[in-house]
Formats: structure tokens, C-alpha cells, sequence
């Protein structure tokens, strides 16, 4: 533990020109009298560690010193390439690997280049959780991300329904989709190398790692991989079709206000009709959708820029909104009027 510590104080020296003990404290997470102990015994080690005295003094590494601890581990290399994305590392338990990575990374670098890892936080970061929604880590989480890393094949109960499955799996990669982990494996079948399945890691209810190494097939692709996936899904739970005519602006609004994906397909659909859009600029689509009761909640945002021409139940459902809204501000501009003629 102290020497990770010792390595870590000359890191932070050798990147900076100079840190203050309490700067230095904060880093190491320990007190201002352990940080003047453990530079001593630097100092008695060989490490030329020099104490600058008064208020603006600090700890400084003199006459050019630079230590060869610079090398990457495997792992802080693998998390180093995460660190844009803080909580997910917190979550995965490998923020302490990723710290030390940008350590190792800033101790190497030319001093005119040692500020790049912080004006480069200060420009770009990646919030993947959702807005309106308080991001829970699964429990198991750190054990599948250990598995992940080492290609080590899980036995693993997860909840489908009412009742738990086993299975025996290859966990390939991890995706946190809009702070929901899920995980990506193989699941071998006999005789077959089996095939590629998704899985929400806050359904496992164990997880254990049978010690053995699974092959990983070096075309799979994560990215390529989950997007098939995620476009599947989107359509394999749309069951209905709306036919809506859009405004200009409403064609602009509708992939935020519907599932992309079939948003996409209906626009591309419409767009390779040479009569669209018609002479006042509207477009008409078929848009696939969950239901027809989610279809009402989701184009209600579009309010006047769509118009639902199919199917008439939803239609006449739009229409007799449209009657109580006229209503409700008919009656309050009544009362206004009312109200300046007294």
C-alpha cells in the first residue's frame, strides 16, 4: 500500500513543477504529516525529493529527475482508453487503474505538454446516463467487467419473468446504454460455437467465474454488434402503423418525439416517393409504432405540425383533443372578456 503510495508522490512530481503538501494530501487521499514522512522517505531512497520552505513552498524533484515507472500496465492501459467516462469506471471498479494510467501518461509526457490531460477534461465529457433518471450500479457489475476483461467464461442466474435461468456464458463486452449495463456473450450451444446474446446485468443474481478462458473471435465487433441488436429490438416491438402528414417542422421533430429508428425507416420511406411532399410542403408517413395508445402519447408533441390521417380510431382520438383544447381556451377568453367589461 505505502510503496503504490511513494510511486504514486513521485509520479505527481515528476508531471508537476511543483505541489504543496496539502496538494499532494488531496491526491494521495492521506494527511499533510504522512505526505512529509513518506517525501523523507524518498529522499533517504535515493529520490532527489526537495522541500521548498515558507508559504508558497511545495515538494519538488530536482536536477532532472525522472523515474522509469512509467510503463503501462495492461490493465491501466485497457482503462485508460475509458476515461471519459468517469462514473462507468467508478461503476466497473476501475478507476484506480484509469488514475494511475493518467499518471504514468503525464509523467512521460514533455512539460509543455503535462496540462493536455486537464484542458482536454475541461473541453469534452460524456454524461451516458439519462436525464430525470437516478443511475443505480447493478451489485454484480465489477464481477462481469472482471470477466470481460479476462476472457473468462460465467455461470450465471439472471431473472426472466417470475422465475430465474441459468446459463453458461462468454461474456464479450459491456454496453451502458442510457444508464442501463448490458452485456454482451456467447452462449455456446453443443457442437456449435453457439450465439451472440444481450442481457441487462442488474437481472443477474449471480455471477461466477468458472476459471476457464474462452477464445474470442476477433471479428466480433462490440459496436457493430449492439447497434444490429438495439435497431432489432426498437422494430420487433412495434406492432402497429399510424399514416401521420407532417409540417416541415414536424418532419424535423419527429425522431425526437418517436423511437428513432422507426422515425428513420418511415422518413426514408417517404422521401423515395417522387410526389412528396405535397404542394404545401407536407409529408405523409407510415410510421410503425408500439401501439396505438403510444402513438397518441408521442405525437400529442407535435401538436398542429401532425396531422394523424390513419387509422380513424386514433384519428377521431386527436380530433376530440383538439375539440377539448378549443374548449378549455374559448372558455378562459370568455371570462377575460367578462372580466374587462365590468
Amino acid at each position: 500500500m505505502r510503496a503504490a503510495r511513494l510511486i504514486k508522490m513521485v509520479l505527481l512530481l515528476q508531471s508537476r513543477p511543483s505541489m504543496t503538501a496539502a496538494e499532494l494530501a488531496r491526491e494521495l487521499e492521506v494527511s499533510e504529516r504522512t505526505v512529509t514522512r513518506d517525501a523523507q522517505a524518498l529522499s533517504e531512497a535515493g529520490v532527489p525529493v526537495y522541500a521548498d520552505r515558507g508559504r508558497a513552498g511545495g515538494y519538488r524533484l530536482i536536477g532532472g529527475y525522472r523515474t522509469r515507472l512509467t510503463g503501462l500496465a495492461r490493465g491501466e492501459a485497457e482503462a485508460l482508453f475509458l476515461s471519459g467516462v468517469p462514473g462507468a469506471l467508478r461503476e466497473m471498479g476501475l478507476e484506480d487503474a484509469a488514475s494511475a494510467a493518467r499518471l504514468k501518461v503525464s509523467a512521460a509526457l514533455l512539460p509543455s505538454l503535462r496540462d493536455a490531460s486537464r484542458t482536454a477534461a475541461q473541453r469534452f465529457h460524456l454524461d451516458a446516463p439519462s436525464w430525470f433518471k437516478e443511475p443505480k450500479t447493478p451489485e454484480l457489475l465489477p464481477a462481469v467487467a472482471d470477466a470481460v476483461w479476462d476472457d473468462r467464461r460465467i455461470v450465471a442466474r439472471y431473472r426472466r419473468g417470475d422465475s430465474e435461468v441459468e446459463r453458461e456464458m462468454e461474456p464479450y463486452g459491456l454496453v451502458l446504454k442510457a444508464g442501463v449495463w448490458y452485456l454482451c456473450a456467447r452462449v455456446p450451444a453443443d457442437g456449435s460455437a453457439g450465439s451472440y446474446r444481450t442481457y441487462r446485468v442488474d437481472r443477474f443474481t449471480t455471477v461466477d467465474a468458472d476459471g476457464s478462458r474462452f477464445t474470442r473471435d476477433e471479428e466480433f465487433d462490440l459496436p457493430a454488434h449492439w447497434d444490429e441488436q438495439a435497431g432489432r429490438f426498437a422494430r420487433s416491438i412495434l406492432h402497429a402503423e399510424v399514416v401521420v402528414r407532417l409540417s416541415a417542422e414536424g418532419v424535423r421533430r419527429l425522431p425526437y418525439v418517436v423511437d428513432p429508428v422507426p422515425a428513420r425507416d418511415a422518413l426514408a420511406a417517404a422521401d423515395a416517393d417522387a410526389d412528396a411532399p405535397d404542394e404545401q410542403g407536407r409529408l405523409t408517413v407510415t410510421l410503425r409504432v408500439e401501439s396505438e395508445e403510444v402513438a397518441h402519447t408521442q405525437l400529442t408533441a407535435l401538436g398542429a405540425e401532425a396531422e394523424v390521417l390513419a387509422p380513424e380510431s386514433l384519428r377521431a382520438r386527436f380530433a376530440s383533443d383538439a375539440r377539448r383544447l378549443a374548449g378549455l381556451y374559448e372558455a378562459r377568453e370568455e371570462e377575460i372578456r367578462r372580466d374587462k367589461g365590468r
